[in-house]
């Protein structure tokens, strides 16, 4: 079992959210739902909380009421290898949501990710401090990254 499980807490959208997200991500699904009982402070059988993985990471979604907000504090970091990957991520988790600059966007939820090709840290953190200089100016320009434009600006492309 995961001893560490980011903790989502939605308004009343934890089930929409978690069927999202796990229709996003390969290899994701949803492990649980639990609904309220009598006892509730919602109605009977509304969802309370979704537990979900989105590949093989555990979460854990819980309808708090309005009181819970997200914020850019903290984000879903997600390793892509191809623009492909990139491309269908940005999209897909963007819909709804509102795109921002260098790869972050936050979904239609409030949940902020930030979608980044995997070779970004080795163009930013290579030996050649001009060529690292230089992709940073280029990421600053961009929304959604672009993997050719940041070899590109590496000197590798």
């Amino acid at each position: 079992m995961q001893k560490i499980t980011t903790f989502l807490t939605y308004t009343d959208q934890a089930e929409e959210a978690a069927m999202l997200y796990t229709s996003v991500f390969e290899n994701s699904r949803i492990v649980s739902t639990y609904r309220y009982g009598e006892a509730g402070p919602m109605p009977k059988g509304t969802v309370m909380s979704v537990i979900f993985e989105l590949d093989g990471q555990r979460f854990h979604a819980l309808n708090g009421g309005p009181s819970f907000r997200f914020s850019e504090g903290i984000s879903l970091f997600v390793s892509c290898e191809t623009q492909a990957e990139v491309d269908e991520l940005w999209e897909k988790l963007s819909a709804g949501g509102k795109k921002g600059r260098c790869g972050w966007l936050t979904d239609r939820f409030g949940v902020s990710w930030q979608i980044v090709p995997s070779v970004l840290g080795e163009l930013l953190g290579g030996k050649d401090a001009a060529a690292s200089k230089r992709v940073m100016q280029a990421m600053l320009q961009m929304d959604k990254l672009d993997i050719a434009a940041l070899e590109q600006a590496a000197g590798r492309g």
